[in-house]
């Protein structure tokens, strides 16, 4: 029994029993533990295929695609078009978003805003590129609101690529 005494030389102090209110607090603690559900975690499928698929995805024209090279420190370089025929962008994660925006806003005006000539996107992670860079531009492609799958490509970083990331520094 759990019991509150306190000692007192000149007079008896009552008992106070905490059996009840201890009761209680296992009551309460035991209904809130099994009546609370957990999160549940949120996953992103992500398929990359073990071979090139030639004959089912039909080739994007370099004026509907857009290429972001994940970096270290957190930086992004992006382009549109062919690697070496245009200047890539660098920019932080605060930034890209808009830079995403404003492409897809331009592909899909250049294409009357047909749903099946929207921008296609070309991720290609480097070596110095952590995971929650990847989340991270996943992410920002989901709130851009790109429809079409985008491609992820981490074998394939062109030469001119390389230069460039190293260069700037973010290799």
């Amino acid at each position: 029994m759990a019991e509150l005494s306190v000692s007192s030389n000149r007079r008896a102090v009552p008992k106070v029993d905490l059996t009840a209110m201890v009761d209680l607090a296992f009551l309460l603690i035991t209904f809130f533990m099994l009546t609370t559900s957990l999160s549940k975690p949120v996953a992103m499928d992500v398929v990359k295929p073990d071979e090139p698929i030639v004959d089912i995805q039909e080739p994007v024209p370099a004026s509907r695609s857009m290429t972001i090279l994940l970096g270290k420190n957190n930086k992004v370089a992006w382009y549109m078009g062919e690697a070496g025929k245009s200047q890539p962008v660098i920019e932080g994660f605060e930034g890209i978003r808009q830079s995403i925006l404003k492409n897809k806003l331009k592909v899909d005006a250049a294409n009357a805003n047909n749903p099946k000539k929207s921008l296609f996107v070309i991720i290609k992670p480097t070596t110095a590129a952590n995971y929650k860079n990847f989340v991270d531009i996943m992410d920002e492609l989901k709130v851009a609101g790109i429809t079409a799958a985008p491609a992820i490509d981490d074998d394939h970083i062109t030469k001119e690529e390389q230069d460039f990331m190293k260069q700037q520094q973010l290799l």
